[in-house]
This record gives structure tokens, C-alpha cells and sequence, in this order.
């Protein structure tokens, strides 16, 4: 007799009911239709492929073949579906050939409700050899592309690689597939279902909202010191994620970070797989580190108690802005995303779409994906409301403290109805701490006008620290060199401070009245968008420059820094002790099957078990991440721990 979804959710995985879109997507793929899910980090997608697998696998229909990218994802995956009594298999280049072909015979034999394969695999000849054999014998139940989003040229995380996914529906029409990511804006949502051809697919969209998420965004003065401060006042000793953009600085940001007390590790693509491979085992089996990584790491870390996400130079577009700080908080406490930005990233960012080698078109796409994040950074109103709408979702009026009549297009958020909104999150710095805003059009005015000259005047670009000089009236070696000095703009804004007419610079070229020359020495040159500007037909209003105001966390004392993970705070006393021993033996366990602990137990089900205080297995039963394999597996264990348990 085959379980129907919901028996399938409650006895092998422990869970009592759908969250969300779950349910309707489960339903809806075990009926064989094709799917694509957008869900949010921590939303939990895998059991939008997993409990079909496991349906059309009693139904008699055979194999599931998750795609998936990565070799820890695949590890940890099948480690937790082990957990759960379910029969799951990777083939990755960790195996040997001897490995190797036992899981094909595995395969082969019908013996496996679910193989993880990385998309470089799946494309060779030897395994669609081994997909026909199953198809022939009617043996493929379903393809899963997980983080489906890496099949689009227009993607945050494009890899060719997944462009061959489409011999899955030329090949075995039959099949169904489901698409999977937790992020795609609606261009690359558009590239997901032309490239997979997933046309006559059915879209479950669920909310991109993480409320959960704090976020925060600071102009970049000194980035160590600013992230250090923010570490050791908000975050000391639990884990996050500091992303940077080059192999180096990653290096040098991790020492630097240990040099400080704090327990952090480097991980880019140019480190040895060995070492990579232990610093990411111990980041997630280990509390409180740190990993200092590029955009190499990430996906699909499915560690829950991330506790903040940090950015010390900006990314490419908001989609990676989303998908990394979206690895905070998969437990739903509190989480920080915090990014610090400047100028020059702005500069550096716009280099690099410049020098690609790819077609015009593809530059338009990445530099207005790269304005709509500084948009972002530069936002005086609610971060989250704007993150939501460049996704085409308005924030739900339930979900807001309040709502302000919005003055001007400048300072508003776009809706999905195309009417301007202003929200109050209530968890972002701008809803806590609104920021003083001016009226920067005189300056930006000075700062066209100055560049105008300079180019009149040299027949050459000049960039933006020299432009700078020369609008504050700093006789440098440089400006005297060129006669600058005597232009009519020189001294012109000496009243305006440096961070000021940084801040202003990074506008204008956000709103495109700029244009950062990457083959011409990052010199400014100026746009048509600039002449309503020079005429004083648009205003320009912008943060002011000055310090971000105080945080309303402050740093934690002894007693806060060793407190229970929130999962536990309201337990008493005996509670608090069960749920200690309960987290030792977990570790232990752990250890042993060479998993992360949450693989074994999350957080939240120890402190369910910790609060009722179980003497039976019967009292066992209905917990959370309690099912069927797990009860009988470790049932009178954590009976035992409980018991002995003391305060």
C-alpha cells in the first residue's frame, strides 16, 4: 500500500504538517507533473523532491536523480535521508572506481529511492547509458535539479555545465522534473524555463521574505575594523559567513579575525580540495566558526544556526546578495545580514562587466542587476520592502508597523501592482535607525559640472579622487600638473566633505549620469542622464555621511555569550540541563557517522525532547524530527540521556 504524502511527511522524516507551499508542490509532483519551485533559503525545498521520491517509489515507478552541485550538499543529504530510513546513494568524484560501481549495482538493482549526481556526470555517456537501462525497465521516477537557477547565463551562479540538463526531457519526455532554487528574479526565472524547457511546468512561488533577517548596510570606511566591531559587540562566538571578493583577501581577513580571538577559516577555490574540504567539515560540525570564503562556498549549506552573514565588499547582484545572507538563520532566530560598501566597489564591479568578454546584451542584463543592488545600498527607506520588490513582491500589509505615503519616486519602493509603497519592516537599519537624508543637488551639479571641464579642458577622463580634488580645492602635485587649478569649478565645493562627495559620486553613476571608463584607468565620463541634472531638473537626495547610528544590541556579556541557543531559552533549570546532555550525546553521535549534528537531531527537536521530559518511547512519538527510523534508532538513548540528566 503506498503512504500518501502527508504519512510520508509524519512517519520517515518526524514532521506534522506542510509549511507553506510545500504540500501543493509534494502533491502535485507525486501526481508526475512537472514543477518549478522558488523557495526561500530554509524554506525547505529538499522535501519538495524527497517525499515524491519516496511516494513514486512505492507506487512501483523507480529511482529518483537529484542534480545537485555540490559534493558536501550531496554527503550531507544522503547522510540525513540514511537517518531517516531511507535508501539514497551519491556518485561524486570521493568514490573510488570500486565504490563507484557497487552504487551502480545498487542502482541498477532497484535497491535506491534517490541518487545524487553532479550535473558534470550526469552528462556523460556512461551515465545516460545507465538512465536508459533504468528507463527501459521503467525504473526513473523523477529528475530534481536542485539550485536550478545555475542553468542561467543571467544567474548570480551560472555554470555551463547545467546547460546539457536539457537531454533529461529530449531523452526521457516521460519523466517528470521538478527545478528547484531560492532565487531568481523574473529574467532569470524566464532563462530557468526556456533552458530546461519547462514551459508547461507548473510555478509554486513562495514568499522571498525572511523575517527573521536582520539587515544592515554601511558605508565602507575602514571594513576590517568595521566588521571586527560588529563581530565582537553582536556575534561573538557564534558561527556566520563573511564573504570577500578575491582569494586574498579572504586569506588575509581570516587571519586577521584569529589574530583577534575569534575562530575563523579561509575557504576560496584556489585552496587545496583537502584543506577546503576540513575547514568546511569544521565550520559546519562545529560551533561558533567563522568561514571567510569568496562566493565558492555557500550553496547549499544547510548549517541552521548561522548566525550572521557578512559582506566586506558588495556582490555582483541582488540575487547573490540574497542567496548568501539567506544562509543565516535557517532556524528562524534572529540573524544578522550585514554589508559594508563603497565607491570603489562600485567601480571595480562595473570594471569587470566591462572587460567580459560576453555580448552587449549580456553587460546591459549585469549592470542594471549591479544598480539595482547599489540602489539597494544606497536606500534611505526600507531595505526589505525593496529587496521584495526587485523579486515582484510587495511586503504584506499585515506584516508592516506602518506605512508612509511615499513623496517622491526616489525614496519609494515599486510594488508588483507598479504603485509606490513605503513600508516599516521594523528589522532593518533604515526602519530602526532612519537615516538623516539631504538634499544633494547642488553637489552632484558641482561634481558633473567639474568633470565637464575636465574633459574640455585635458581632452582626457580623469577619475574620481582627482575629480574630488578639484572640487574641494586641494592644490595637489596632480591638479597643478594639468592646470586644473584654474578651472572655474576648482574650490567650488569645499564646503562638502569627502565621504560626501563619495557618496554623491556613487549616486550618480547608481542612477546612470556616470559612466565608470574600466579601459580607460576607472576615469568618469559623463551620460545623457547628466544633462537634467547639470539643468536643475532633478534633484538628487541621498544618506547623509555620517556615522550609522547605534545599534540597539550591544556587546553580550559572559553570561549571554554562553546562553542556550534560542531553541532552548525558555526552558527551566532541569530543562535547560536535559536539553546540555541531550546536545552532548548528539555530538557524539554525530561524530561517529562523521555528519553535522543537526543531521542527527536539530536544535528544536532536542529542546522538545528537553521540555517534555519523556520516560516512554510512546512520549517520544509527535515530537518534531522524530519519525518512524529514528524512534526505533535512538529512542531509548535519548531515554536514557534524559533520565540521567541533572540540573
Amino acid at each position: 500500500m503506498t503512504d500518501s504524502p502527508g504519512d510520508i511527511l509524519r512517519s520517515v522524516f518526524g514532521y506534522g504538517a506542510f509549511r507553506g507551499q510545500q504540500q501543493a508542490v509534494v502533491e502535485h509532483v507525486t501526481a508526475g507533473g512537472d514543477a518549478l519551485v522558488l523557495m526561500p533559503t530554509g524554506g525547505g525545498k529538499s522535501l519538495c523532491y524527497q517525499i515524491p521520491a519516496i511516494a513514486r517509489q512505492q507506487q512501483g515507478r523507480g529511482v529518483t536523480l537529484v542534480i545537485s552541485p555540490l559534493i558536501a550538499l550531496m554527503h550531507d543529504q544522503v547522510g540525513a535521508l540514511h537517518e531517516a530510513g531511507v535508501s539514497a546513494a551519491f556518485l561524486n568524484s570521493t568514490l573510488d572506481w570500486e565504490q563507484t560501481q557497487d552504487i551502480e549495482r545498487q542502482l541498477l538493482a532497484g535497491q535506491l529511492t534517490l541518487l545524487y549526481a553532479a550535473p558534470e556526470r550526469v552528462g556523460t555517456p556512461r551515465f545516460l547509458g545507465l538512465l536508459d537501462t533504468l528507463h527501459a525497465h521503467g525504473n526513473l521516477s523523477l529528475f530534481a535539479i536542485d539550485e536550478a537557477h545555475c542553468v542561467s547565463q543571467w544567474g548570480h551562479d551560472f555554470r555551463p555545465e547545467y546547460r546539457q540538463l536539457t537531454v533529461l526531457h529530449e531523452r526521457w519526455p516521460s519523466v517528470p522534473r521538478i527545478a528547484l532554487t531560492a532565487t531568481a528574479d523574473a529574467v532569470t526565472r524566464a532563462d530557468i524555463v526556456e533552458r530546461l524547457q519547462l514551459q508547461q511546468a507548473e510555478q509554486f512561488v513562495s514568499s522571498f521574505d525572511r523575517p527573521n533577517i536582520r539587515y544592515s548596510i554601511v558605508e565602507k570606511k575602514d571594513p576590517t575594523r568595521q566588521l571586527l566591531q560588529f563581530i565582537e559587540r553582536e556575534h561573538e562566538g557564534e558561527a556566520g559567513i563573511v564573504y570577500c571578493q578575491s582569494r586574498k583577501r579572504v586569506e588575509e581577513l581570516a587571519q586577521t579575525l584569529c589574530e583577534a580571538g575569534i575562530d575563523a577559516l579561509p575557504y576560496h577555490a584556489g585552496l587545496p580540495a583537502d584543506e577546503r574540504q576540513r575547514n568546511q567539515d569544521r565550520f559546519l560540525r562545529e560551533d561558533g566558526v567563522v568561514m571567510t570564503a569568496t562566493i565558492a562556498f555557500g550553496m547549499g549549506i544547510d548549517k541552521p544556526d548561522v548566525r550572521f552573514v557578512a559582506h566586506v565588499d558588495m556582490p555582483k547582484n541582488i540575487e547573490g546578495y540574497y542567496q548568501e545572507t539567506g544562509r543565516a538563520g535557517r532556524d528562524g532566530a534572529p540573524a544578522d545580514a550585514w554589508m559594508a560598501y563603497g565607491l570603489q566597489d562600485v567601480v571595480n564591479q562595473r570594471r569587470m562587466i566591462d572587460e567580459s568578454p560576453a555580448g552587449d546584451d549580456f553587460k546591459q542584463v549585469m549592470v542594471a542587476k549591479l544598480d539595482a543592488l547599489l540602489a539597494l545600498a544606497e536606500a534611505t527607506d526600507c531595505r526589505r520592502a525593496r529587496l521584495l520588490g526587485y523579486f515582484g513582491e510587495a511586503m504584506e500589509r499585515e506584516s508592516a508597523t506602518d506605512s508612509i505615503a511615499a513623496t517622491d519616486d526616489s525614496t519609494a519602493t515599486r510594488g508588483s501592482s507598479g504603485t509606490y509603497s513605503r513600508w516599516h519592516c521594523g528589522n532593518c537599519d533604515n526602519c530602526l535607525h532612519p537615516p538623516e537624508v539631504w538634499d544633494a543637488t547642488d553637489c552632484a551639479r558641482k561634481l558633473l559640472s567639474t568633470i565637464y571641464r575636465v574633459q574640455q579642458m585635458s581632452g582626457i577622463g580623469f577619475g574620481a579622487g582627482h575629480i574630488m580634488d578639484i572640487v574641494r580645492g586641494k592644490a595637489t602635485e596632480k591638479v597643478a600638473q594639468f592646470g586644473h587649478d584654474q578651472l572655474s569649478t576648482f574650490g567650488i565645493g569645499a564646503e562638502f566633505t569627502e565621504p560626501q562627495l563619495r557618496g554623491v559620486l556613487r549616486q550618480l553613476i547608481a542612477i546612470g549620469a556616470l559612466h565608470v571608463d574600466a579601459q580607460a584607468f576607472n576615469t568618469l565620463r559623463l551620460l545623457p542622464d547628466a544633462r537634467p541634472i547639470l539643468k536643475g531638473e532633478q534633484p538628487v537626495r541621498l544618506r547623509a555621511a555620517t556615522a550609522p547610528a547605534p545599534r540597539e544590541r550591544v556587546r553580550k556579556t559572559r553570561a549571554e555569550r554562553h546562553a542556550p541557543p534560542p531553541a532552548a531559552a525558555a526552558l527551566d533549570a532541569a530543562g535547560q540541563a536535559r536539553f546540555a546532555a541531550l546536545k552532548a550525546w548528539r555530538g557524539e553521535v554525530a561524530r561517529e557517522h562523521n555528519l553535522p549534528a543537526y543531521v542527527i537531531f536539530h536544535d528544536a527537536t532536542l529542546a522538545a525532547i528537553a521540555a517534555r521530559a519523556p520516560q516512554t518511547l510512546a512520549d517520544l512519538q509527535g515530537i518534531s524530527g522524530i519519525g518512524a527510523t529514528k524512534l526505533e534508532r535512538y529512542g531509548e538513548e535519548v531515554l536514557r540521556v534524559v533520565a540521567g540528566a541533572q540540573p
